[in-house]
């Protein structure tokens, strides 16, 4: 296995990856490729972001994307998008790709990851075994204009 930057060299293959792991459950979403890779590449668009997508014997197995922010305590670095291949979730692939962004982040000076997911999937779970921990005092909202 080996984790390389994420460019627009393999974009591509980051796309094929995103879209089998969300279009089946248990998320069940309906991405296409031209809206996936459009959804990817507006990440890859922010001036600090950074991406790295894991390759097992040469095929993409999963990816991170995310951003540098800073705060006024130092930098921090969000997750906005954190996806393993259907076939290589339960197999330690996750973790190995969450285990490079803690060294990416040390390397970088980077105090704290954030991400956001649904506590009902079981990525959750995941992310609380990997030493994230539910920020209580925050709340994610939205509001439905269309």
């Amino acid at each position: 296995m080996n984790t390389v930057s994420l460019t627009d060299q393999n974009l591509d293959d980051c796309v094929g990856v995103f879209i089998k792991a969300y279009n089946q459950p248990p998320w069940n979403y309906h991405w296409n490729f031209e809206k996936a890779k459009q959804y990817l590449s507006e990440y890859m668009s922010c001036s600090e972001f950074a991406g790295f997508i894991l390759y097992d014997e040469g095929e993409p197995a999963g990816a991170i994307l995310g951003h540098k922010k800073t705060w006024w305590t130092g930098q921090q670095f969000m997750i906005d998008e954190f996806f393993i291949s259907p076939e290589r979730q339960r197999k330690g692939y996750g973790k190995k790709l969450l285990d490079f962004c803690d060294q990416y982040a040390a390397e970088n000076g980077i105090e704290l990851l954030i991400l956001m997911t649904n506590k009902y999937m079981p990525a959750h779970q995941f992310y609380t075994k990997s030493g994230y921990i539910n920020a209580e005092q925050y709340v994610f909202m939205f509001k439905q204009l269309l």
